[in-house]
């Protein structure tokens, strides 16, 4: 049996044995209905006649305490563009992290939803607890996250394992130093009962919703909580139901998978990137620029700024000429710009995101020991030296000041059918975790997009097959009687 074949195998052992969820909760109090008025600039504007509005919700900073300290979650809305006989409700939608903001997204991804979708449904955006505007997260240098040039993120050798583990310590201490009395709140759960707040705030009886990437992970956490009263979903792009640093260990493997589809996708078109002209030659160029940084960065861009562009670029295959673009501009004249991020990594968002994610996984469940950590990386380079290890974003909980007493419950039989969507090939949340997700939500169906290799894929890859299923489900609640598959784009094509 092989190491991946062995993981999958114990992973699945552990989804069977999570904690059953809690029994339904009373209905809580209506809070007050939400005031909305202008956005921060920060949402965008959608085309008129569509308009977006934004308000806040208390909630309190422990669900179990709730006449205790409170927190303000932001949300943004833009309604439904169709008739009132058409409308269904709200539908929440969140893009991914943890640590993403949600404002914007009401807008953005509404934009791209079938238009039926866009009629019927409000669309509802937040930033949940420690992202954005809902209490931000702030963890400080984050143990040197955001030094410029970063220390290369691949340790080799006794000396660069012990600088590792120092540095995910030296993470948990800033992040404690700082958020040290949120520690245990800014979880999934919690953030799940935000959620239901959002619904009883706008007097909705049901929580729909669209969760992207971990986004899936929080719709399952809801309808663990409340099984009742969840309404549709479309859980996309699947976080699988395992403690993140064993999910962050499955990615990183598949990341190597995706990297080797690269390089062959490159080689394949060798007469425009001039990389070389099969996978092995691909490979090595990737690898001298890697080297070249690692010894010699470019105003700040090194290794680690390297390691991310690539993680990012791997995600989604419209980023591939560009990320072949890179490596071949600084083969050629030892520039960076084609590979440097538009945006600041040490940008203020920027910071608040990676603190909120790492507060939010560290909060969902026990973190890995310090030896399985090494021990880990250590197969990754068995099985390629040169890895990508950018996502192993849980291994600092290793050292964090707070242990959480139990794991992320996820899924219940009771909670009504849900629609779960994949790409067969997605290397960020690969394919097994919605498989497993499925088994513990019954009568859900699972929509694979086969030969695609990006991460999202309703009202994002632009695939007809995907939409209308998933529409359908939403504006009828048309469960598919069987799972589906969708006939994917293949590999792209070079601009």
């Amino acid at each position: 049996m092989s190491r991946r074949t062995t993981l999958l195998a114990t992973l699945t052992a552990a989804a069977a044995l999570l904690p059953a969820a809690p029994a339904q909760p009373a209905a809580p109090l209506r809070p007050p209905v939400p005031h909305f008025g202008a956005c921060p600039d920060s949402v965008p504007k959608p085309a008129a006649p569509d308009r977006v509005e934004c308000a806040r919700v208390s909630v309190p900073l422990d669900w179990s305490h709730p006449r205790g300290p409170r927190i303000e979650v932001a949300i943004s809305r833009v309604p439904a563009s169709g008739t009132p006989a058409e409308r269904r409700g709200v539908l929440l939608v969140n893009p991914g992290g943890p640590g993403g903001s949600g404002l914007p997204y009401a807008v953005t991804k509404r934009a791209k939803l079938p238009e039926s979708v866009r009629r019927s449904y409000d669309v509802i955006g937040f930033d949940p607890r420690g992202t954005g505007r809902s209490a931000p997260a702030d963890c400080g240098p984050m143990g040197g996250l955001f030094d410029s040039p970063g220390a290369d993120p691949v340790p080799v050798g006794p000396a660069a394992e012990r600088a590792y583990l120092a540095s995910l310590r030296a993470m948990a201490d800033d992040c404690a130093a700082r958020e040290r009395h949120v520690l245990p709140y800014f979880s999934t759960e919690q953030i799940a009962q935000d959620m239901d707040a959002i619904r009883a705030a706008l007097g909705e009886p049901a929580t729909n919703l669209l969760g992207v990437s971990y986004g899936s992970y929080l719709g399952a956490a809801y309808a663990a909580r409340f099984p009742q009263r969840t309404g549709r979903m479309v859980l996309d792009s699947v976080v699988g139901p395992w403690d993140w640093y064993d999910f962050d260990v499955l990615q990183s493997r598949a990341l190597l998978r995706q990297r080797d589809t690269f390089f062959a996708w490159t080689a394949a078109h060798a007469d425009r990137f001039t990389l070389g002209a099969d996978a092995a030659a691909v490979r090595r160029a990737y690898l001298r620029v890697r080297d070249g940084l690692t010894a010699h960065p470019v105003a700040g861009f090194g290794p680690a700024a390297f390691d991310r562009a690539v993680y990012r670029a791997l995600g989604r295959t419209e980023r591939w000429t560009g990320l072949a673009d890179g490596l071949g501009a600084y083969l050629r004249d030892g520039t960076v710009d084609t590979l440097r991020p538009a945006s600041a990594f040490d940008s203020p968002d920027s910071r608040t995101y990676e603190a909120a994610n790492r507060l939010t996984k560290c909060a969902d469940g026990p973190g890995p020991t310090p030896q399985r950590i090494l021990a880990d990386i250590h197969e990754t380079r068995r099985a390629d030296p040169h890895p990508v290890l950018t996502g192993m974003e849980a291994s600092t909980c290793a050292y964090w000041h707070h242990r959480p007493a139990h794991r992320t419950p996820l899924g219940s039989p009771d909670a009504p059918p849900l629609l779960l969507v994949a790409s067969a090939h997605d290397p960020v949340t690969p394919i097994e975790g919605a498989r497993q997700l499925r088994h513990l939500l019954p009568g859900s169906r699972l929509i694979t997009l086969d030969d695609d290799y990006s991460h999202g894929v309703f009202a994002s890859r632009g695939n007809t097959c995907v939409d209308q299923t998933a529409a359908a489900y939403l504006i009828d609640g048309t469960v598919p009687t069987t799972d589906v598959h969708c006939t994917g784009p293949g590999l792209p094509g070079v601009s």
